[in-house]
């Protein structure tokens, strides 16, 4: 028997005595956890989720807390006043070994829920059916407001309504965050919300500093 998951916005395929490798989890080594987003069941029969499979689950066991391989990151300005920038980065991950796949009763089992480490984990949904673009248009909600407190991210270079809504997900609401960020925290924004190096480049972290003086 074999299950499919998703934990930390990828897809695996697993059957009992796997190990593998996932973004990094909140338990310690030798803990037991289970992983409750289970898009498929096959074996004897398949099962597929819609978008998961209700009362299934994966336990595994935690090994150790470990780093990926080291991901060098090169970053050119060609612009007058040219400038050349080479970090590296370890993604933080979870070494695990699959014990048992339950087809239901997963929710009864009360083993801790592999849960991830980073600034948000998002819910996955079921998709929605695409209105027309007329209705769409006739009936798009007002957008959300801002949270209480939070700065106005826009004033950012190149960002819109849409990605500061994105941010605004991963938890980021005020320049002074964004001014404190390391570089293990621009590589782990540009990973989480594919930003393809958009922070460096359009230089947010030195204007975060000018705009949180207010």
């Amino acid at each position: 028997m074999f299950a499919v998951i998703k934990t930390g916005g990828k897809q695996y395929k697993v059957q009992s005595g796997d190990v593998l490798r996932v973004e990094k989890l909140a338990a310690d080594a030798g803990e037991k956890i289970q992983f409750n987003d289970i898009l498929m069941l096959g074996g004897d029969s398949t099962v597929i989720g819609t978008p998961f499979v209700a009362g299934a689950g994966v336990q595994a066991e935690v090994v150790e807390q470990i780093k990926g391989d080291k991901v060098i990151h090169f970053v050119k300005r060609r612009r007058k006043h040219s400038s050349q920038r080479t970090k590296g980065h370890r993604q933080k991950l979870t070494l695990v070994k699959v014990t048992e796949i339950l087809a239901s009763g997963a929710d009864k089992t009360g083993v801790k829920a592999a849960i991830g480490t980073g600034p948000a984990v998002a819910t996955a949904e079921a998709p929605a059916a695409k209105p027309a673009k007329a209705k769409a248009k006739a009936e798009a909600p007002a957008a959300a407001p801002a949270a209480e407190g939070a700065d106005d991210l826009k004033k950012l270079s190149g960002v819109g309504p849409a990605l500061e809504k994105k941010l605004h997900a991963a938890g980021v609401t005020s320049f002074a965050q964004i001014a404190a960020w390391t570089e293990a925290d621009v590589a782990a924004m540009d990973e989480q919300l594919s930003f393809k190096g958009r922070i460096e480049r359009e230089g947010w972290i030195e204007q975060a500093k000018e705009l949180a003086k207010g």
